[in-house]
């Protein structure tokens, strides 16, 4: 589950560009992002105590140097200098050795906490409906996942403990400061409402062109994810040049916001600058006077050592301009990534869904007058109902567009039905678990996927106990064992990425293997022999007419040859079912079955 401790909300949406503000302003993001830090106590409490202790001792040290002007060096004292010496020493290599280990500690933090950020996103995308999927861009999904995390990476281990070291080590100098001397304290807190109005003009710019920068990069990303896997298609139609144009535009605008910011920065820290060196000015002009008014009340070592203590009070603010950048970055990732978490799908199984009993003999599946869209006002199935017995074979029928595919998603519960009624064994679908109900399906699409391993790995996907003699089994039946044994090395073959190595047929052999091999109750295939030669579709079916014998199995395919020996034939024209009945019913009909049967005999 995620952590919502603050909802989000959505100020402005244009393409893929998203101004997403936490309510109450950046603290609810903090405190959400650090959530994932309570796990990790032990982690949190050391680092926070290295925090704290070095924002102490780095003041220290600048008035120990104040202390050694003013003591061994005023009186001329050079026993008690080597002793001072020998302390001051210390105190820095403690001090550094602290800091060794608040680094360590930040980081160790910093991994644990964007471990189980990016762990919960990947399981959430994965438990989102395929809608989702339709309606988002790949590379945007990967950008959440890796440069949208890796900059919460950043906020966390680096922005906020050396923010936190830098605030307090600017409470503890000024606390010094004011004790030592409240009149040139007056002096650095003159400073101070400069400083913030520098701040709250320039931190907007920042924000603005860093936030443009980075849904910039996340096009970019998208952009890219989408060239690389249709290089086929843009070598085949000759678009390299006009693709590059293309990106090299949103490379430019990438360009152009990271200068907005540089530029920004360029001016904001020289201002920074500039305002401690008036200061410092300031500082010896007053602390100068003073020791000249007093006749020597005023030390000189009492001006070094305020010196000393306000470089430590102003070098945060210095700080402010280089972690502020990181800062946005990171809080702008975050706010992406919450926006992930925090979108619900559109359904989930109700807490009181049940699993689908396992059972021998295969599903049995009944429409009721279904109704489907996937854009509202554009019903894809109208008014959709059949029955299918344990064991039949079904075989969907129609032009591009007519609603086949539909069919086999609402009953693998990748969609639900916008009214009407899609039964598996009786259970209304809604009523079963998703995960219950896939374990007893397999699935075979016309678009082949095979990830990145072995042939047989692949087959193994959706059984990973499966024994290496099962997969075999299963091969052997599907009539094709000697063409895996023909590759390279077997079953054990590298398909490589998307089972690129491999030709279509081959990709799609393994794909029916791997539905077969979890011995599902419920086979769909989804054109699944268009990729096939018509001898290799010839031994699928085959092996076919024994393995779907105890299965109910659902077929949609353009080559009406596959289906010939359908149990039941629907035939459908823009979302409803005009035929049924069997090949020979059909065709004796001479209706649309017939028609498109002829034309297919004829090519």
């Amino acid at each position: 589950m995620s952590r919502r401790s603050e909802p989000l909300t959505q100020a402005w949406v244009d393409g893929d560009a998203y101004r997403y503000r936490p309510q109450g302003g950046v603290f609810p993001l903090m405190r959400r992002v650090f959530s994932y830090a309570r796990p990790h106590r032990r982690i949190l409490f050391w680092l926070i105590s290295h925090v704290v202790l070095r924002a102490i001792l780095l003041p220290l040290g600048a008035w120990s140097m104040g202390a050694v002007v003013n003591g061994p060096i005023a009186s001329g004292d050079s026993v008690g200098m080597v002793w001072a010496t020998a302390g001051f020493t210390l105190l820095i290599v403690f001090t550094n050795w602290m800091f060794r280990y608040r680094y360590r500690l930040a980081l160790g933090l910093g991994e644990a906490v964007i471990h189980d950020l990016r762990s919960e996103v990947f399981r959430h995308i994965l438990s989102m409906p395929m809608s989702y999927f339709t309606r988002s861009k790949v590379g945007a999904i990967l950008g959440r996942v890796t440069s949208d995390i890796d900059s919460v990476r950043t906020g966390v281990q680096d922005v906020v403990f050396v923010s936190a070291v830098q605030l307090g080590q600017m409470l503890v100098a000024g606390a010094l400061m004011l004790y030592h001397d409240w009149v040139l304290f007056v002096v650095v807190l003159g400073i101070a409402p400069g400083i913030w109005l520098l701040n709250r003009i320039f931190t907007v710019r920042i924000a603005e062109a860093q936030r443009r920068a980075t849904e910039s990069f996340s096009r970019i990303s998208a952009t890219l994810s989408e060239s690389v896997s249709g290089v086929r298609v843009t070598q085949g139609f000759v678009r390299e040049e006009l693709n590059a144009l293309q990106f090299r535009e949103l490379v430019s605008d990438q360009a152009r916001y990271n200068l907005v910011s540089a530029r920004t920065s360029a001016v904001f820290l020289p201002l920074l600058e500039f305002k401690t060196h008036v200061f410092t000015a300031l500082l010896l002009a007053v602390g100068g006077w003073q020791v000249l008014r007093t006749g020597g009340g005023t030390a000189l070592g009492d001006v070094v050592q305020f010196a000393f203590l306000a470089t430590l009070f102003f070098e945060p603010v210095r700080n402010v301009g280089t972690q502020y950048a990181a800062a946005l970055s990171a809080m702008v990732g975050a706010e992406r990534v919450f926006r992930l978490l925090d979108t619900v799908p559109e359904w989930r199984d109700p807490p009181e869904a049940v699993d689908l009993p396992r059972e021998e003999a295969g599903i049995r599946v009944e429409f009721k007058n279904v109704w489907f869209a996937y854009e509202v006002g554009n019903p894809v199935l109208r008014g959709v109902s059949f029955s299918a017995s344990p064991g039949m074979m079904i075989a969907l029928v129609g032009h591009t567009g007519s609603g086949k595919t539909s069919i086999t998603n609402l009953i693998s519960k990748f969609y639900l039905a916008s009214s009407g009624g899609v039964l598996l064994d009786g259970r209304e679908v809604r009523e079963l678990r998703s995960d219950s109900l896939r374990r007893q399906m397999g699935v075979v699409h016309q678009q082949s996927f095979l990830f990145e391993g072995s042939v047989l790995e692949n087959i193994r996907f959706g059984r990973p106990e499966a024994s290496d003699v099962e997969v075999e089994q299963v091969v052997e039946r599907l009539g094709f064992r000697d063409l895996v044994e023909s590759l390279p090395e077997g079953f054990q073959t590298l398909v490589g990425e998307s089972g690129a190595r491999l030709s279509s047929g081959e990709r799609q052999l393994v794909n029916f293997a791997r539905a077969l091999l979890v011995r599902p109750r419920l086979l769909i295939l989804d054109e699944a022999t268009s990729a096939v030669d018509s001898r290799t579709e010839m031994r699928i079916q085959s092996a076919l007419r024994k393995l779907l014998r105890d299965r109910t199995s659902f077929v949609v395919a353009h080559r009406l040859s596959t289906i010939r020996n359908a149990d039941l034939i629907l035939v459908l024209h823009e979302g409803e079912i005009v035929e049924r009945g069997t090949h020979e019913t059909l065709m004796s009909l001479g209706g649309r079955y017939a028609a498109l049967h002829r034309k297919f005999t004829r090519c």
